[in-house]
């Protein structure tokens, strides 16, 4: 089993926030309080210590990590760079990753994936239906295969994934756990499903 000073969780908020017209996602409102801060709530206490990328806000996001980081290179190459710039920036042998839009992950998160991960390099979350690559647990060693992969062009988290030993990790939770925000419509919509049943903290 894995300790907890040996993880350091990583919260992937670099984005552009695209779909929902340029906000920074992270700090969009939801339930009340920003997104960033329902997804801290499942790291928070099960990590030694808590990262957030970020590439713009990194005051306003200073509140919920540890430490905030930028991508290792500019000009918002996409979830695997951010991956990439944590497993550099982590101090510890395990980074777990999540994103900065999926306020209703499991409560168990960490715990599963830590015991799932046995003698692989990666585990990835799956909610029976498909997987979810940015909900993470990886090997920090793998940071310099990553930067190689990344200057070849690739960024695709999948296909990087499986040039290593990975496996995937099962939620009974289901795919609603794993929803990730990206429009106004969607936002309201788990909002609205939350406020009739409430997830375990």
């Amino acid at each position: 089993m894995i300790p907890q000073h040996d993880l350091t969780g990583l919260i992937l908020a670099g984005g552009q926030g695209r779909r929902m017209g340029g906000v920074d996602k992270g700090l969009v409102p939801f339930a009340g309080r920003p997104l960033v801060a329902h997804v801290r709530e499942r790291l928070a206490g099960r990590v030694g210590e808590l990262l957030v990328n970020a590439n713009r806000s990194q005051d306003a996001y200073a509140a919920y990590a540890d430490r905030v980081i930028e991508d290792a290179e500019g000009g918002y190459q996409g979830p695997l760079m951010g991956i990439y710039s944590g497993l550099r920036a982590a101090r510890t042998p395990w980074l777990l990753v999540v994103p900065c839009d999926t306020p209703a992950l499991p409560a168990d998160l960490v715990t599963r994936l830590v015991a799932a991960i046995g003698d692989a390099d990666i585990a990835v979350a799956g909610d029976g239906e498909r997987l979810h690559p940015v909900v993470a647990l990886i090997r920090t060693a793998l940071a310099d295969d990553l930067a190689a992969a990344l200057a070849e062009g690739e960024r695709k988290i999948d296909r990087w994934y499986a040039r290593h030993a990975w496996v995937r990790v099962d939620f009974s939770a289901g795919p609603a756990a794993f929803a990730n925000l990206n429009t106004d419509d969607e936002k309201r919509r788990l909002e609205r499903a939350l406020a009739e049943e409430p997830i375990d903290r």
